[in-house]
């Protein structure tokens, strides 16, 4: 990781094009899966970049690829992959809220099912046992409440920073350079 051109750069040491993909995956370049360790390292070194610093990517060829083999675009690669990462995320996030809305519409059914029991059962009983029942409902009904609050208080904001982290990285200038 260093700084060129007011970039943050990513720099990769590769000994071919190849290396950077998933052996196992039957489409070996543009529409291929990079592959995880490749992922994971770019993604790791991004994390730790300045935020507002556009990123560059640099990819340190030791050799060139085979000659059978057709050679790989890989900065192409690299923000595709990126790219549909940061749709992934994009989607994750509305799954998020349509499960939000249907686990808060259940959840404060159940609220209000254990609010009401908690009054009609206590109605016309006074005493030690009926003041616990009575609040054993209503803290199981804020039990049930929590995990939809949750979701909408919490859980959105990893999802969207994991986006804009793909974003800034399928936006990335990517160089190769060979060695």
């Amino acid at each position: 990781m260093s700084e060129q051109n007011g970039k943050a750069t990513i720099e990769l040491r590769l000994r071919d094009g190849a290396q950077l993909f998933n052996t196992l995956d039957p489409f070996p370049f543009r529409e291929g899966d990079i592959a995880a360790e490749a992922d994971a390292y770019i993604v790791d070194w991004a994390r730790d970049l300045p935020k507002d610093a556009p990123i560059a990517i640099v990819i340190h060829l030791e050799r060139a690829d085979a000659a059978d083999r057709p050679v790989p675009d890989l900065a192409t690669a690299i923000t595709s992959w990126f790219a549909s990462r940061a749709r992934t995320e994009t989607q994750a996030l509305r799954e998020l809220f349509r499960d939000g809305r249907l686990v808060f519409a259940i959840g404060f059914a159940g609220l209000a099912a254990c609010l009401f029991l908690s009054w009609l059962l206590t109605q016309g009983s006074e005493g030690p046992f009926a003041r616990v029942f009575q609040e054993s409902l209503i803290i199981i009904g804020w039990v049930v409440i929590w995990r939809p609050a949750e979701m909408f208080l919490y859980d959105w904001v990893p999802i969207l920073r994991r986006r804009k982290l793909y974003r800034r990285l399928a936006g990335a200038h990517v160089e190769i350079r060979p060695d």
